[in-house]
């Protein structure tokens, strides 16, 4: 009979191992696996920001992929517009009044979820001039209908929001300022329509200012991971899922040279974006120019410091202060102006409200004048 009791006693301890082991196994498999069904199991029911051990490995790449391509979106976009209206020769003959049945365009661009209530993040040239904007979720059957929550033309930004019945996955945004020319940098969009296409790359440079069609970009980062037609408003992504910037430009006569907004420069503006619609951005009212040698010497200045005031906004901050036209900005708060660009980069790192003491050259003297700043009016 204790024979019979010490096997029984055996069997349940054997058991009772294989269990913990089954536990064991399966709690390993749900946080540190990859299955796909399991991974978005999850993602539906406690969603959070995607994060990839950091470091490189033959997995890396394969790993960013599967984890931050369901918080990568697709944007259709749908707009109507009349090409005659603007044939001037057109016009000519039947005035502006005329209005033929528009014709339908339809755009395509990239996106990627920001929250898991479905804030997305993509560029304003994206969405410009849209009716109609549908985002297309990995995991779900029908695009959805998105609302333009905020945008801003000068930064080429823009906020979506559309409603899951779900929480959804997102991503984080990064710290460009820790990335170094020569980090791997990987990109996820949807180029001519081909749905999450992933490219890698590198950073080739920083700090790069562009010009295309018509908008000025500050400060863009430059890879040469594949960026197409389609990839506007995708993420690039650092070896840890991070968003360190977003996939804006190309240089369309060459190859591996493509740009995008760092995530320094939507971090600060991105609450506003969301909770406004707009950027708020502090506003003196004037017109400037730099100086040249010779403009300096003709208003008796020592040097082609300062930026000069060609014209000043009727009722801005500038006028209320008293600030002339010709007037020549040498400081801001004690610190000296360069130029023109240094005043406006100066004036733009300050907030709404603030008071600030400038000093001023006018006639031949200098003077101190004190302005309190603005909000920049929607143009």
């Amino acid at each position: 009979m204790n024979n019979g009791r010490t096997r029984w006693g055996a069997w349940l301890l054997l058991l009772v191992f294989l269990a913990g082991v089954a536990v064991t196994a399966g709690f390993y498999h749900i946080a540190g696996g990859r299955n796909k069904t399991l991974g978005y199991q999850m993602a539906e029911v406690a969603p959070g920001p995607v994060t990839v051990n950091a470091g490189w490995g033959p997995e890396t790449i394969a790993d960013i992929a599967e984890k931050a391509g369901p918080a990568v979106v697709r944007i259709d976009t749908e707009s109507s517009s009349n090409p005659l209206l603007e044939d001037p020769f057109f016009r000519y003959f039947f005035g502006e009044p005329y209005s033929p049945l528009p014709r339908v365009q339809r755009g395509l661009g990239s996106g990627f979820i920001i929250s898991p209530d479905g804030y997305i993040l993509t560029n304003q040239h994206v969405i410009q001039g849209a009716t109609q904007v549908k985002v297309t979720v990995i995991g779900f059957d029908k695009p959805f209908p998105a609302r333009v929550v905020g945008a801003d033309a000068q930064l080429d930004l823009a906020v979506l929001k559309i409603n899951a019945d779900r929480p959804l996955p997102y991503l984080a945004l990064g710290d460009d300022s820790q990335v170094r020319v020569g980090d791997w940098v990987v990109a996820i969009g949807n180029p001519y329509g081909l749905d999450h296409t992933v490219t890698v790359g590198v950073v080739s440079a920083k700090g790069r200012p562009i010009d295309v069609q018509g908008r000025h970009y500050e400060n863009l980062l430059q890879t040469d991971a594949s960026i197409n037609p389609g990839n506007s408003g995708g993420p690039l992504l650092n070896l840890k899922g991070e968003v360190i910037g977003i996939n804006t430009a190309i240089k369309a006569d060459a190859q591996g040279i493509g740009f995008a907004i760092p995530s320094s420069t939507v971090k600060p503006v991105l609450n506003d974006l969301m909770t406004k619609g707009k950027i708020a951005r502090p506003w003196l009212g004037v017109m400037l120019t730099s100086l040249t040698p010779e403009v300096a010497e003709f208003l008796g200045l020592p040097g082609p410091e300062g930026a000069l005031v060609g014209e000043v906004v009727a009722g801005s901050p500038a006028a209320e202060a008293g600030l002339q036209k010709y007037d020549v900005i040498l400081e801001v708060d004690g610190q000296k102006v360069k130029d023109a660009a240094d005043l406006v980069n100066k004036i733009q790192s300050m907030k709404i409200g603030q008071k600030v003491k400038l000093k001023v050259f006018r006639g031949g003297k200098t003077l101190e004048i004190n302005a309190t700043l603005g909000e920049k009016p929607s143009q």
